[in-house]
């Protein structure tokens, strides 16, 4: 590779970097912000009580689009019983909320336990359970 070469890569590198660094270190509004920690409140409770139902009720449904889980029933055998574990209930109960802002100005926070990620979404009806990825 030439000399000139280089250093535009390297220049280019160096500009680019404060962009990336920023957009990892998002803030939400303190509006937005306390709309989620009264969200996240509620949600909490609701996996304290493990109460699968009232968890479905803060959920967007169908879940993650899958027409399976379309209802409080059906999220509560086909993904509650599997993904919100005692483990992984405590994990919520204590994690802190990771804000970012997503491609189309959308809101989320998400909450890393062990392998898996909870992901909240700010919609129209408000912040909705939306997700859950795996953490690698």
């Amino acid at each position: 590779m030439g000399f000139l070469l280089r250093i535009v890569l390297a220049t280019a590198l160096v500009n680019l970097a404060p962009a990336v660094a920023q957009a990892n270190d998002a803030v939400a509004s303190p509006v937005l912000q306390k709309e989620f920690d009264g969200f996240i409140e509620k949600f909490r409770a609701a996996l304290k009580a493990n109460d699968s139902a009232a968890v479905a009720g803060m959920t967007q449904l169908p879940f993650m689009n899958d027409k399976e889980i379309r209802d409080a029933a059906q999220f509560g055998a086909k993904t509650y019983r599997t993904s919100f574990t005692p483990k992984n209930r405590a994990c919520i109960q204590r994690g802190k909320a990771r804000y970012e802002r997503e491609e189309g100005n959308t809101d989320t926070y998400s909450i890393f336990c062990y392998e898996d990620i909870f992901v909240f979404t700010k919609t129209k009806a408000g912040f909705l359970f939306t997700d859950i990825s795996v953490n690698d």
